[in-house]
């Protein structure tokens, strides 16, 4: 079973240079193959796989002398890379690789091999970099298999560890509905559970709207290129980081009690990219970070032997009473709802949360509703 883990890195002064020089080195190589491969493939209708490139770095390294002072491996690396989005840009038909900015990319690179991990010693050692002190939240039994170094626009180093500890994943249980939990996500309250109990939704983000704008219109007043500019820059990138880790350190402690304390999960798959289409949820939505959730859920769920279950986006979770009536009529400011057919009274998130174990736990999931008298027409209006 492959595992990553992820350590903040404290390199010295020479060390920060040359991680900086990986971190362009690996840039221009991806610049450098990109256009290549669109040339290659425009002028001559050929298609250059990453061996073919890998074949050219000696000769570029002669051309480039400041290519030798980094790991050859990470160059690779980053062809390797390259290779793999063409790949899924052709499966896929979206996603062309694009070229990375100094600025506005991602600075990172990836050690495939040859890399030592010293618990006692505390630190991580790389080729061409040597010791790198490090901090171990966490220590690994297992193999090594990648290494990839990153930093953050507040000057942060990073490696995230792949490691393959030898285990397998464990058998899943059989599924039993009894022992399921529905989660209804929303913006009201992040997640609402089939047991009645309700996660309020901590919108990180909008209790640092106003310090975020404030540092934002300062930064735009300094001048361009001055230290002050760098420096204000430095503290919005900060209060954007803080937002991000209070966000992911929610995400991530909610999950796991979710998966520790129930043995099937029943979630309901979102378009979160035609959600955020809509101008007024937008900023709301990106908050709560749902994708992020359910993907945290998803491995989460492998690792501990439990069951995750996802259905269908049209389901009328909210709309459907426990008697087989659907109220057409429910908006999303309705939060409460009284069915005219038997009378009874639903909060409408539990009952969605409660929909969504039973449209999981159904024989024939197509639609959502196993019952003939319900028309296709008539569920889509979700």
């Amino acid at each position: 079973m492959l595992k990553a883990y992820k350590y903040r890195l404290y390199p010295t002064k020479e060390q920060t240079e040359l991680l900086n020089k990986h971190f362009g080195c690996v840039r221009y190589i991806w610049n450098w193959a990109l256009v290549k491969k669109t040339e290659a493939y425009q002028l001559e209708g050929k298609s250059l796989s990453r061996y073919d490139l890998q074949k050219e770095l000696p000769f570029l390294k002669e051309e480039k002398d400041w290519l030798k002072q980094v790991n050859s491996q990470s160059l690779q690396a980053a062809l390797l890379h390259l290779d793999s989005a063409y790949t899924r840009f052709f499966r896929e038909k979206k996603g062309f690789p694009k070229f990375k900015s100094k600025k506005f990319s991602k600075n990172s690179f990836e050690c495939p091999q040859a890399v030592i991990a010293n618990f006692k010693e505390k630190f991580l050692k790389f080729p061409k970099l040597g010791k790198i002190k490090t901090v171990f939240s966490r220590s690994f039994i297992g193999e090594i298999k990648t290494v990839t170094v990153s930093k953050t626009s507040t000057d942060k180093f990073f490696a995230s560890v792949l490691v393959e500890d030898g285990s397998s994943l464990p058998i899943k249980k059989p599924l039993i509905q009894q022992e399921a939990i529905g989660i209804d996500l929303g913006l009201t309250d992040f997640a609402t559970l089939s047991n009645g109990e309700k996660i309020k939704n901590p919108r990180f983000l909008k209790k640092s709207l106003k310090k975020l704008k404030r540092l934002s219109k300062k930064h735009s007043k300094k001048i361009k290129g001055s230290v002050n500019r760098n420096k204000s820059k430095l503290r919005l990138a900060r209060q954007y980081e803080k937002v991000t880790r209070q966000r992911l350190d929610f995400l991530h402690k909610t999950s796991i009690k979710l998966v520790r304390e129930n043995q099937t999960i029943c979630v309901e798959t979102l378009s979160i990219s035609n959600m955020l289409k809509n101008k007024k949820l937008s900023k709301a939505i990106s908050d709560v970070s749902w994708g992020t959730f359910i993907n945290m859920l998803e491995y989460k769920c492998s690792w501990y032997g439990k069951n995750l279950i996802k259905i269908g986006r049209f389901e009328p979770s909210s709309k459907l009473c426990t008697c087989g009536t659907i109220n057409s009529s429910l908006t999303l400011k309705d939060r409460v709802w009284t069915c005219n057919n038997c009378g009874a009274f639903h909060d409408r998130d539990i009952l969605a949360a409660n929909n969504i174990v039973r449209f999981a736990f159904q024989k024939q999931n197509l639609i959502g509703v196993d019952n003939s008298e319900f028309t296709l027409e008539e569920i889509n209006v979700n």
